[in-house]
């Protein structure tokens, strides 16, 4: 005869699971518990019954069988409505299981270590846990099923005051699959790496809430922050905020922006960035000298825009950013003085970031949302293949000449196509950037240079489809040029620079950023 409230609790996360116990026992639930949980329970004075009391089975193969048996099953998905399901319980003499507490395995957390084993990794996969929470959640109507102990507390309330209705049990079925799905996909995305498998068939991704976001990139649009489940040093999640608004969902675009073109040089460098394009770039012997460099590179457009340098922030330096608007600093580090001074602002976000230089993750991918898909692609981690690099001109570049197209190339990579980057002394002059066509492209960065164009490098993220980009070059006195070369009309490309005593490099790599 069913004739007790019965309670199953196995958590690895013992929060609050103590008191959770006892608002049930008080309630008149009879606590079932395994393992860790049943010992916590005992220590605490709480009466609770072993899974093997219920299901007449000692729990067996170092406790890898315990829970999965039909007393347990039947239990959780027998439909309460159905006098036939209660019938055949009853005649097996099975009690319902009424609430069910489960979290998994600490399987993330296991493979976070360093160098973890995978043998330690495959025993960290929970079996009965996700088992159980799915037969709890089937049957959502019969049971109340929690993965968070966040919800313990209301789950309590409920049950008190008889209001655990339709709305709440099926949040709670929601968070299960969530929870299950996630665990799931770490574990596959484990399983994939260790395979190294690149583009499976089928993938899932496992993100975490970073943040709720005020709007997105319009205020109509609502929006969120998710950030991978496994810590991404040098990421704008990586980082730490000391001061200013919350972040939103554009400067996070940008941040992202100025550091993936950041992470492409290890001597002192300054990045700006303004709707996920570059507008200033520079590298020099220190960081204030970069800083400026970046600045006059285009002033207008900095302004309300994100800066990213690659070395700490000293009081000299601080005082120059603070003579405009700046959106966002990000930084690996900030002297005490420097910080105080930019904390004058108030609408200032100053973001540190000790791993700013960290190389970009092994196997890591590049994604984009299109309507009823996903394009998922290896990130673009090369510059160029030094042994495709090929002089197509009569006029060679020599050693300073190569330093320099290697920085505007750089700069290129990472503004948005079709794209044109001019460059001097290791700062981008001009820079011209999501243009429907080259030329346009190459006459907005020229324009942008002015005369500094004058003995200057210029890099080009795809081919010249025409020689209309290096007459253009030419006119300004462009030195030398950086381009994957491909075109139909090369030749054509090849004389004007002949002709003007421009040098050419060919790379045999675009670089699309689309």
């Amino acid at each position: 005869m069913i004739n007790k409230k019965r309670a199953l609790i196995s958590v690895s996360d013992k929060t609050g699971v103590v008191d959770f116990a006892k608002a049930l026992a008080a309630l008149g639930y009879e606590i079932v518990s395994t393992g860790g949980t049943a010992a916590a329970l005992s220590k605490a004075d709480i009466p609770n019954i072993g899974i093997s009391e219920i299901t007449g089975f000692p729990e067996c193969l170092d406790g890898r069988v315990k829970t999965l048996h039909p007393a347990v099953h039947a239990g959780l998905l027998a439909l309460r409505g159905n006098p036939a399901h209660m019938k055949q319980l009853a005649d097996l003499n099975l009690n319902t299981i009424d609430v069910v507490a489960v979290n998994l395995y600490p399987f993330k957390a296991t493979v976070s270590k360093p160098d973890v084993a995978m043998e330690e990794a495959i025993e960290n996969i929970d079996i009965g846990g996700p088992t159980m929470l799915r037969s709890a959640a089937k049957n959502y109507r019969g049971v109340i099923v929690l993965t968070d102990p966040a919800d313990y507390s209301e789950a309590v309330e409920r049950l008190k005051t008889d209001t655990a209705d339709e709305s709440f049990r099926l949040k709670l079925m929601y968070k299960v699959f969530a929870h299950t799905a996630m665990y799931d996909s770490l574990i596959s995305g484990y399983l994939a790496e260790k395979l190294d498998l690149k583009l499976p068939d089928t993938v899932t991704f496992a993100y975490e809430k970073a943040q709720e976001m005020r709007y997105g990139e319009n205020p109509h649009q609502r929006a969120a922050f998710y950030r991978e489940c496994f810590p991404v040093p040098g990421s704008v999640t990586a980082a730490v905020q000391l001061h200013g608004k919350e972040l939103s969902y554009n400067n996070i675009n940008d941040c992202n922006g100025a550091l993936e073109l950041l992470r492409e040089f290890s001597e002192p460098c300054a990045v700006a960035v303004k709707h996920s394009n570059p507008c200033g770039v520079a590298a020099a012997k220190d960081i204030y000298t970069a800083y400026v460099n970046a600045y006059a590179c285009d002033p207008v457009s900095i302004f309300g825009g994100v800066v990213a340098l690659n070395r700490a922030v000293d009081e000299k330096t601080a005082e120059e950013i603070n003579k405009i608007f700046i959106e966002i600093v990000v930084a690996p580090g900030y002297a005490p003085a420097a910080l105080d001074i930019l904390k004058r602002k108030q609408n200032i976000r100053i973001l540190e970031l000790p791993t700013i230089s960290a190389p970009l993750k092994a196997g890591a991918l590049d994604m984009k949302k299109v309507n009823g898909g996903l394009l998922v692609q290896e990130a673009d981690r090369e510059i160029y293949n030094d042994a495709e690099l090929k002089t197509v001109t009569k006029a060679l570049p020599n050693a300073k000449d190569m330093e320099q197209l290697k920085f505007a190339w750089k700069v290129v990579k990472h503004t948005k196509s079709n794209a044109i980057v001019v460059a001097k002394d290791f700062c981008a002059v001009g820079i011209g950037g999501g243009q429907t066509n080259r030329i346009w492209a190459a006459k907005e960065a020229l324009q942008r240079a002015g005369g500094r164009a004058k003995g200057a490098y210029l890099a080009s993220d795809a081919f010249f489809p025409f020689p209309d980009c290096a007459e253009e070059a030419a006119k300004a006195g462009i030195r030398a040029i950086m381009q994957p070369g491909g075109s139909l009309k090369d030749a054509d490309s090849i004389a004007v620079c002949d002709k003007n005593n421009i040098a050419m490099i060919f790379t045999g790599q675009r670089h699309f950023k689309h």
